[in-house]
Order: C-alpha cells, then sequence, then structure tokens
C-alpha cells in the first residue's frame, strides 16, 4: 500500500507473514477469550482501541493465534455509521491484494503439475496481449509477474479515484486492465508493485486449465481447506452474509460509505471476500506446505528486496507473498500480504513458531501516523501472542 500522499485507494499491501514450518495447532479458544495459557492480550487491546479513538478510524478487528494463548480476538469502533451497530470479528471483509497469494498458489500448483513454467516468457502463455509502448511479453517470465519485477505499470494508477461514482459499478475486463496498464509510461527500473501483473497471472490460469482464476481458488484452495467464509464475488457489488459497512474519506471529519463496489478492477489481483479466521487458516496452511510441496514453497519464499516507498521498510517480495522483520521482539521475520480496497484495510503476518494474527480496519486513515498505528498493531499482537 502506498503511503497516502499516493492514491487514496489502493490495492496495495499493508503487511506480511510466511513460514515454513507452522506446527500443528492446538483446539483454539473462542473468540474474544484467552486459551489456558494466559491471560490474554492487554497491550494488543490497547493497540486496537487506539486505532479507533485516537486514530478515529470507524471500526477495527483482531484474530490472534499463539501456541500459548490458542485463539484471541477482539474488535473496537461501529461496524456501521448510520445504526450505531458494533464492529465484530467474525464478519465477512474484502482482502484486497491477499488475493495475490491465492493466485500465486495456484500458479505454483500448476507448476508442480508442470502444466506451466516459472521461467518461461509470459508470450507463450498469452501470444502478443503484452506488446507496444516499449513492453514485450517475450522479455517478461510468469516468475516477474508473481514477484513484481515485470516492469508492467499498475492499470490502478489508471482509475479516476476522484470520481469513483462514475465507475464502481462498472464491470472491466482483465483486457481492458492490460490496456489501461500498457498505455502507461514504464514506471522505471527495478522492483515495481503492479495488480496488474495478477491479471495477467490469473489469464494465464484461464489459459492452461480451461477455467477462471475464481473457479480455479475456490476448487484449489477454499474447497479443500473449508474457507466457509471466503468466496469469489464475480460482478456482485455486494459483499454477501454478515459484514461491516466499509467507509472513505469525505473531508476532514466526514466518511462516505463505499461497501457496494465492482472488483473486477481488482480481479485475481484483489477481488476475494473473506474473515480474519479464514486468512490466519489460509496463511497456516500454505506455510505449513499444505498446499504446495517443499520445492514450491522454497520457490514462494525466495525473495527479492521491494521499494519501500510501495511497501515499507525492511520488506521483501517472494510470490505473492511478503517477509517483514518483526520490531519490538527479536527481529523475527513474519510472512503474508495484506490489501487495501475502497472502506477495507487488512493486514496479517505469521511467524515460524506458530504465531499468527489477521486484522481489518473498515475505514480509510487519513494520516500516515494512521498506517504506521495499524502497523504497530499487528507487531504488538504478533510479539504479545509469544
Amino acid at each position: 500500500m502506498r503511503r497516502p500522499t499516493r492514491p487514496r485507494h489502493r490495492l496495495g499491501v499493508l503487511a506480511g507473514a510466511v513460514l515454513l514450518a507452522l506446527g500443528g495447532a492446538s483446539a483454539p479458544a473462542a473468540a474474544g477469550e484467552p486459551g489456558p495459557g494466559c491471560s490474554g492480550l492487554p497491550a494488543t487491546t490497547a493497540a486496537l482501541h487506539d486505532l479507533t479513538a485516537t486514530h478515529r478510524l470507524v471500526g477495527a478487528a483482531i484474530e490472534v493465534y499463539g501456541p500459548r494463548c490458542g485463539r484471541w480476538s477482539d474488535a473496537s469502533g461501529r461496524a456501521d455509521l448510520r445504526t450505531g451497530r458494533p464492529m465484530r470479528v467474525d464478519e465477512r471483509i474484502r482482502i484486497g491484494s491477499s488475493t495475490k497469494t491465492f493466485t500465486a498458489t495456484v500458479v505454483l500448483q500448476l507448476v508442480a503439475e508442470g502444466r506451466l513454467g516459472l521461467d518461461v516468457p509470459i508470450e507463450a502463455y498469452l501470444p502478443g496481449l503484452v506488446r507496444g509502448n516499449g513492453y514485450d511479453g517475450r522479455r517478461i517470465t510468469v516468475r516477474d509477474l508473481l514477484r513484481h519485477t515485470s516492469g508492467l505499470p499498475d492499470h490502478v494508477d489508471a482509475l479516476d479515484w476522484d470520481r469513483v461514482d462514475r465507475w464502481r459499478y462498472r464491470h472491466y475486463s482483465s483486457a481492458e486492465l492490460i490496456a489501461m496498464a500498457l498505455a502507461q509510461p514504464p514506471p522505471g527500473a527495478g522492483w515495481h508493485y503492479s495488480t496488474t501483473n495478477y491479471v495477467l497471472a490469473g489469464l494465464i490460469v484461464e489459459r492452461v486449465t480451461g477455467r477462471d482464476i475464481g473457479v480455479e481458488i475456490t476448487r484449489r484452495i477454499i474447497g479443500p481447506l473449508g474457507l466457509t467464509d471466503t468466496y469469489w464475488p464475480g460482478d456482485s457489488v455486494r459483499i454477501r452474509g454478515s459484514h461491516p459497512r466499509g467507509y472513505a474519506l469525505a473531508g476532514a471529519e466526514q466518511r462516505r460509505d463505499v461497501t457496494e463496489f465492482t472488483m473486477s478492477f481488482g480481479g485475481a489481483g484483489g477481488a476475494l471476500v473473506s474473515t480474519l479466521a479464514d486468512q490466519n487458516r489460509f496463511f497456516a496452511a500454505l506455510l505449513g506446505g499444505r498446499l504446495l510441496d517443499p520445492v514450491r514453497l522454497a520457490a514462494l519464499t525466495r525473495t527479492v528486496p521491494a521499494d519501500p516507498d510501495r511497501l515499507w521498510p525492511g520488506a521483501r517480495y517472494g510470490l505473492g507473498i511478503i517477509s517483514t522483520p518483526l520490531a519490538g521482539c527479536g527481529g523475527t521475520l513474519y510472512w503474508g500480504h495484506g490489501g487495501t480496497t475502497p472502506g477495507f484495510r487488512t493486514l496479517g503476518g505469521v511467524t515460524a513458531d506458530g504465531r499468527r494474527a489477521q486484522l481489518v480496519v473498515n475505514d480509510e486513515p487519513a494520516s500516515y501516523e494512521s498506517w504506521q498505528a495499524l502497523s504497530a498493531t499487528l507487531h504488538t499482537a504478533l510479539c504479545e501472542a509469544r
């Protein structure tokens, strides 16, 4: 996710999480109750409530799992400004760019099946699609797409974020999104975060399997893991089932309801709906080796330096996943992803000893300090869950 001085709504990332050795989890405690090994997470509670009090975000919720505490969760603020309904931890939310980790996992499964190659130029799967204006699919590999080293711009930057009502209900095809990206000037040499990379990756999955990326994510990940609250929304602008309203800034102290939104503009790079619990379960399963074999898992977690202006200092990007030093408790790495969509900001992480946390706010942080507070809350949770 870019800092607030950049375009407001992004399918960007906020914080990460991955591991190669997740141990088996004990039976979780009930949501909001500490496990038998601890008396709660008071520092995390304070940080979470600071988001809605000091930083004046509408609502915030977090689910944490630690080997000592089991499952623990808390919420603060409101899910709905109109009714005053309180925020909850168990409702569905848009997860934005965490969708990229699902897409990358499907691609790597197809690599394991011998149906595509990471170091094959994308021209082999999408002939003639990426050509012109200095871009050439013959010089971009599948691996380049997944780790954002393709040199392609981001179509999200071309959207008119000052006039979202003109397009928030519009369906965008993958071809339209790619054309929007290729019409932009090159972003420069080096690593460059681009949701367009994942739109292309989704198209490659479709060409190889004959099925839409949403279908493949459902049959390969959502179904086998029993992620009953996670789904591909297609062209629906509504979130099914119980969910908080999502808000965007509309002036210094005003919030605008942007819950209804087409996610076709994000596609394979940002469309999924999920819950905090399902996200924790997915990342634990992925890094625990339930979805990828050791060779593909090693490829997933082989990182390159990321641009701190696009992410944050210390972040490194793998194949649809980010590693970040965990500040405040020994410098341990945590792995994962996060996302920013209209109305929702998510971030989460997993450590090698089995700690994991997922955080969401249903608002748009108004300052860089608010963005920093989100990251600090996640770090506090992962440190306190030891």
